[in-house]
């Protein structure tokens, strides 16, 4: 299921933005990009989008912006390079070499120059989750209202399915005779009237009508219906619920239309799996 979000929030040193985007997907796949300074971060973020986004090819992406950018300037670790400074001169004076950069190779030393983007304070890190949170709210906003859209449509479909079922039923009073009768037209042109054994015929007659019976199939047709839009109503997550009842459904509809025997009825079906088939691809977007 698609969804955007984005989130921010300050203090008076850094501003974090947080901006999440998705597209549908069977399982979670998550790409984080964000500054090197709050890479500790990751697992945090990594597990908070587990438990609130589910399922999609999401990315995050997050951007800091520091009020004063002197805060991520380098800082230079004056003992230190004091320390390292003395030391090579010591040694520079005793092999006398006058010509020496001494000052670059102390400050090129280890730990001598310090750079804070490799770090944050525990408050930076409080603003960085605040935004996050802010985001992912949004995130799901973004989605509700898309999954609200796909319910109206799923339920609108299946009320059409319905619709169509009862247009069968209507149809379907006069089928039985007509088959009936166009069965004794074609054995009195084939074998004479005369020489047609009635209570053979008769019990033939019921046994190829008994194969053609819908009644099972509209009652489970009705039944699965009813259930897909009980399941749509549901608070739990039910995408593959909805998607096991809607299988259902096709085959009692395929059912329906192999055993009509009647083209009315066989272009009612028609219409019923072209509204099944929406909502099949609809059904793919639903968590």
């Amino acid at each position: 299921m698609t969804g955007y979000g984005v989130g921010s929030h300050e203090n008076a040193k850094v501003k974090y933005t947080v901006e999440i985007k998705s597209l549908n997907s069977k399982f979670l796949e998550l790409s984080i990009r964000l500054p090197k300074a709050v890479s500790d971060k990751e697992l945090t973020l990594r597990g908070e989008c587990s438990k609130l986004i589910e399922r999609g090819k999401v990315n995050v992406m997050i951007s800091s912006e520091y009020t004063d950018q002197t805060a991520k300037a380098s800082s230079i670790n004056t003992e230190l390079l004091k320390k390292y400074y003395n030391q090579l001169k010591t040694v520079a004076d005793e092999l006398g070499d006058k010509d020496a950069a001494i000052f670059s190779l102390a400050l090129n030393m280890p730990e001598v120059i310090a750079n804070n983007d490799d770090v944050v304070d525990e408050e930076e890190g409080k603003v960085l989750l605040n935004a996050f949170a802010l985001a992912v709210q949004q995130f799901n906003k973004f989605r509700e209202d898309e999954g609200l859209i796909l319910k109206n449509d799923a339920e609108k479909r299946v009320q059409m399915i319905l619709d169509l079922l009862t247009e069968v039923e209507a149809v379907e009073g006069d089928r039985i005779p007509l088959i009936r009768e166009r069965l004794s037209q074609y054995m009195d042109a084939a074998v004479g009237k005369e020489n047609i054994d009635k209570n053979r015929f008769e019990q033939e007659i019921i046994f190829y009508i008994d194969k053609l019976d819908v009644t099972e199939e509209k009652v489970r047709l009705r039944s699965h219906c009813n259930y897909f839009l009980q399941a749509l109503n549901a608070p739990d997550s039910n995408g593959k619920k909805l998607g096991f009842i809607s299988q259902e459904m096709g085959r009692e509809i395929n059912t329906l239309g192999s055993k009509a025997n009647n083209a009315a009825i066989q272009q009612v079906v028609v219409r019923m799996k072209e509204e099944l088939e929406k909502i099949k691809e609809q059904l793919l977007n639903v968590l």
